[in-house]
């Protein structure tokens, strides 16, 4: 049986935590800090979890993350 890809683009973005949870970069930082308030800049600081539905998808692009 040949091996599983696991989708570049997944691995690029996502790590698994310990627990089995998704783990990735909070999303809206890129450009456009002038018109976002202070509390969203704060507030998307460093990582966050993915939802559950969300969790399920991204672990189908990445079989042998654990």
């Amino acid at each position: 049986m040949p091996k599983m890809k696991t989708k570049s683009s997944a691995k690029k973005r996502f790590r698994t935590t310990a627990s089995g949870r998704v783990k990735v970069a909070q999303a809206g930082k890129r450009h456009g800090m002038i018109k976002r308030t202070r509390k969203f800049i704060r507030n998307a600081r460093g990582t966050t979890t993915l939802s559950a539905p969300d969790e399920k998808i991204v672990k189908g692009f990445m079989p042998y993350s654990r």
